[in-house]
């Protein structure tokens, strides 16, 4: 079957890969369509280190093909959006309504996948740049059948964390001022959450004027291309600053833009071994810096809450899709995605 491998040098497209039956508390998954994620690229540039060879992908929807033992909630053709969440649920963690702290759940790779008989590896439990994959229950989220699946993908990564990440760890409030720089498929979600949650005023901050249309239309009621004119619109600061591209710097701002007891989220994935800093008595008027995985997410509990939302018009899903790319033409999708052509980038099967 199709799929995109990454080797350690090179990312491409095979039609060799072959994928294992699932087994008890495990669902196979043909993969319509996935978003193409930076954290995809961050695998290929090195940013985030991950055993090779594997096949890419982490933010999916499809149609179930079969179920292992034991597996009740998802029956074969059910339509199903995934999250790269395999947590355990029966730790603390998971117990308390944290699945994304779940330490199951957190750099323990899979191999369900072969080619020529050797294995490969699974990223973020997931891997969705293929023709089918096997995924534990958990992760597959039944989904509306009238939900576009080139749509319903996004939930599985973008939405779960940006909008997660407004709704369940920042928790804005009505009325609140937000700033999210950088408007990427992350940050673009944060500013739709924003706007969810009845925030008053929401400034995107993003070097690309071009993404100023649809900044705003996402939720945005100014645009800025440099976070040096936030203080004009905001003069005491924000309550909240959402970092959404992974530049030390930029964390930085951040902290410098908090009004009193505001908070800076940081959702960008700088190098593992990148340091950011910031004066300490910044902090002392109640301010805080809130790390983000995967937006707090409960994704049983959040993905029919977004779809939901999506039904009723009021989480833009549909908009989020610049452009559609049959799986063949990966390297287009990642050319366009790192010169910031597009909000998000589909691979279709």
């Amino acid at each position: 079957m199709r799929g995109v491998l990454f080797d350690g040098t090179h990312a491409q497209v095979v039609d060799d890969l072959e994928v294992r039956d699932p087994g008890p508390g495990e669902v196979q998954v043909a993969i319509a369509a996935a978003g193409l994620c930076h954290s995809d690229l961050s695998v290929i540039d090195g940013t985030i280190p991950f055993p090779v060879p594997v096949v890419l992908g982490h933010e999916g929807a499809g149609v179930v093909e079969a179920v292992g033992a034991g597996v009740t909630h998802v029956a074969p053709g059910d339509h199903v959006a995934l999250s790269t969440l395999a947590n355990c649920g029966a730790c603390a963690d998971c117990d308390r309504g944290r699945p994304t702290m779940c330490r199951k759940a957190i750099g323990r790779p899979g191999r369900p996948f072969s080619r020529d008989g050797a294995p490969v590896h699974q990223f973020a439990s997931n891997s969705a740049f293929a023709e089918r994959t096997v995924v534990k229950a958990v992760q597959a989220v039944r989904i509306p059948p009238d939900l576009p699946l080139a749509s319903a993908a996004l939930i599985g990564c973008a939405v779960l964390t940006g909008v997660g990440a407004v709704l369940n760890r920042a928790r804005v409030d009505r009325g609140d001022t937000v700033v999210v720089i950088g408007t990427g498929g992350i940050g673009l979600n944060v500013l739709q959450g924003a706007r969810i949650a009845g925030a008053r005023t929401v400034v995107a901050v993003d070097t690309n004027p071009a993404k100023e249309a649809a900044a705003r239309r996402f939720g945005a009621t100014h645009f800025l291309a440099s976070a040096d004119g936030v203080r004009e619109v905001l003069a005491t600061g924000a309550d909240h600053v959402f970092e959404c591209v992974g530049h030390v710097g930029l964390v930085r701002q951040a902290v410098d833009l908090l009004d009193r007891h505001g908070q800076a989220i940081l959702l960008g994935m700088p190098a593992p071994t990148a340091e950011a800093t910031f004066a300490p008595a910044a902090m002392f008027l109640d301010k805080s810096i809130l790390g983000c995985r995967y937006g707090s997410s409960r994704p049983q509990h959040d993905i029919p809450r977004y779809a939901e939302l999506y039904r009723t018009g009021a989480l833009l899903l549909d908009e989020l899709v610049t452009e559609t790319y049959p799986v063949e033409d990966f390297a287009k999708a990642v050319e366009d995605a790192r010169q910031g052509r597009v909000a998000r980038g589909v691979l279709t099967f």
